[in-house]
């Protein structure tokens, strides 16, 4: 005697096989979340007490990265700028200019401005700015068209599949370490070759080999081992 309906067997195949098609839909739904500017917050600019510009200083005016970032060549961190280093300008242009009050007004109390961090890496990870600058490594390689930015915004996601790209073949990456604050940097093609110690490179894998090399960068097996960045 038959219990089952002869369809059970067809229901039971299409439950099992549809649950696995559900979990790999949530998985992936769940992987692509966590990838999303809502969590990485790339693209999405932060609030900031005054409007800072980077289009601005460093596209239009031309201010070098280091002059504001006074740090970034010796330490871990970048460092923020004192009031002082915006006053140097502004105590003598924009004087009464509305939306600069709020440094105005740090610069008379000593009282300095709160900024929200935008590349903002988990405290379990461990970066070196003053590293990568000597290894070549260009601002704009991981803070993106900061020349080109009215309001900063992180460029990556930042997370580590992004950090791992690099790290597992940085020649791809790695420029002369006098280009490293040059925002209109390009890499050597077969158009615009660049000249470097008396060598023509066309190709940005062939120079940054050699400079791997010249900067003594550590094997990929160091520079991606878990204690490189998490310690």
């Amino acid at each position: 005697m038959q219990i089952f309906h002869r369809a059970t067997n067809t229901i039971a195949k299409a439950t099992i096989f549809g649950s696995i098609f559900l979990l790999a839909f949530i998985l992936w739904a769940c992987i692509q979340f966590q990838r999303s500017p809502y969590v990485t917050y790339a693209h999405v600019a932060r609030p900031q007490p005054v409007p800072f510009s980077h289009e601005h200083h460093v596209g239009a005016i031309g201010l070098d990265c280091r002059y504001c970032h006074t740090s970034v060549e010796k330490s871990s961190f970048a460092g923020i700028p004192p009031t002082q280093t915006c006053m140097n300008c502004h105590s003598q242009i924009w004087l009464g200019a509305p939306m600069l009050e709020p440094v105005r007004a740090s610069y008379r109390s000593g009282k300095s401005l709160v900024w929200n961090r935008v590349n903002d890496l988990p405290d379990f990870v461990y970066f070196n700015h003053s590293i990568h600058i000597n290894k070549g490594i260009g601002c704009n390689t991981c803070h993106g068209p900061v020349d080109r930015m009215p309001l900063m915004y992180n460029e990556a996601s930042l997370q580590m599949e992004w950090c791992l790209d690099c790290h597992r073949d940085p020649a791809k990456y790695i420029r002369p370490r006098s280009q490293v604050f040059n925002m209109r940097y390009e890499p050597p093609s077969g158009s615009k070759p660049m000249e470097l110690d008396g060598k023509l490179y066309t190709d940005q894998l062939v120079l940054g080999k050699d400079l791997v090399k010249q900067y003594n960068l550590r094997t990929v097996a160091d520079i991606t081992s878990c204690s490189t960045c998490h310690r």
